[in-house]
């Protein structure tokens, strides 16, 4: 929906479902009672989530044309599209291989080119669109440890294909589509200053290189090309995590000309770890019930000396937790946002209140998307009936901006 000039909605990836029928039946299920509680009178924009295999389904026959349709009839419209998970979400491990196939990987920029010929379809005139993205690859993968510029290379050279191809819609139809690379903790981008990097060492060189031989730009021409078609995913869960400030990231990534696409506004888990070990026995006892299965759930953990240090899931930082130096840990959990505080645990709430109140400041994007994707896999006494809390999200965030 256009609230006070922002599209707001929630990321659909919070609904099971891999192929086109079962994500289309979500949609319809859901959707339309959503709408009704929180923008009954306007457009009702949707932040869709498409495995690949729903994206090829929905490109056969004239699956689009009905959806577009159904959009049309029931006043919603499409803005953004989660193109980070390739394939299953839910209902059996997921962990680590969310980012497969990474970017040096030939499927994952087909899948990627294909949500764009949907999205520059389903997008509304007037409308910018934008599809988020892993953050090129995993860090600790055989292949990003062994050799690390190869990845870059490879991966940026995937990018920069998208960055041609959106070039050639804009050139064509006037439509500004763009790709937004979500870092987020152990991806191979997971910081402002790898993010930085990224952009200085590698998509810009390569890239000016590439866009100069294919389509002919000048070196200025190819610069701007990539810096507005490939932009950066803002999911305040995994920034909060690794104890970066939004007032301190928007305004180095715009120093160096880098643009938001979208914010995903997530919470993650914190807590305050007592000085004393032996006070700890609490916060095994308060998180345990957040390990589970389905998904990573990194820690960061933030000592007396301001270090940090990173566990690639929940399981490992519990072994440690008699560090005597730790004093917060955050956990990547993205626990529902209306929420500061569960029991003696604590949210990364006041992360999003700072982006909500950059915002007021500094339109940086106008595309924001709830994501709360652990639903089914919080501890039950926090867990709500699905639209009810989809409800509460959205109009917490109505409030707060």
């Amino acid at each position: 929906m256009l609230h006070k000039g922002y599209h707001l909605s929630y990321c659909t990836n919070i609904h099971p479902g891999e192929s086109w029928k079962e994500t289309f039946q979500s949609i319809k299920d859901y959707i339309p009672q959503i709408k009704k509680e929180v923008s009954p009178e306007t457009s009702f924009g949707i932040g869709l989530r498409l495995s690949n295999a729903a994206s090829s389904e929905l490109l056969q026959g004239n699956k689009l044309m009905i959806f577009q349709k159904w959009l049309e009839d029931n006043s919603c419209y499409v803005f953004t599209i989660n193109g980070f998970p390739f394939g299953s979400f839910h209902h059996q491990s997921v962990k680590d291989k969310v980012h497969q196939p990474d970017w040096t990987n030939q499927e994952r920029l087909n899948y990627t080119l294909r949500l764009f010929d949907i999205l520059k379809t389903l997008i509304p005139e007037g409308v910018e669109g934008g599809i988020s993205t892993s953050p090129l690859s995993y860090k600790y993968w055989p292949g990003s440890l062994k050799d690390k510029k190869k990845v870059f290379k490879q991966a940026t050279l995937n990018i920069v294909k998208v960055a041609e191809k959106l070039y050639k819609i804009s050139k064509e139809s006037n439509q500004l589509l763009h790709l937004d690379i979500e870092p987020e903790p152990d991806g191979l981008l997971e910081n402002t200053y790898e993010l930085i990097e990224w952009y200085k060492q590698w998509l810009i060189p390569e890239g000016t290189i590439y866009l100069k031989e294919q389509l002919g730009l000048s070196e200025e021409e190819a610069g701007i090309c990539l810096k507005k078609h490939i932009r950066v995913c803002y999911d305040v869960c995994h920034f909060a995590i690794v104890y970066e400030k939004p007032e301190e990231v928007f305004p180095l990534l715009s120093a160096e000309g880098i643009k938001i696409g979208k914010i995903q506004i997530s919470a993650a888990l914190k807590v305050g770890l007592p000085e004393k070990v032996e006070d700890r026995k609490w916060v095994k006892e308060a998180l345990t019930p957040f390990v589970e299965s389905t998904y990573l759930h990194q820690v960061v953990e933030r000592d007396s000396g301001d270090r940090l240090t990173h566990y690639r899931d929940l399981p490992q930082a519990l072994e440690m937790l008699n560090n005597p130096a730790a004093r917060e840990w955050r956990t990547h959990f993205h626990v529902p946002v209306f929420l500061g505080k569960y029991g003696k645990l604590e949210s990364t709430q006041e992360d999003i209140l700072k982006v909500l109140e950059y915002l007021k400041k500094e339109k940086i994007t106008d595309h924001l998307e709830v994501e709360t994707y652990t639903w089914e896999v919080l501890p039950e006494d926090i867990r709500l009936k699905i639209v009810d809390s989809i409800v509460r999200e959205l109009e917490w965030v109505q409030k707060n901006i």
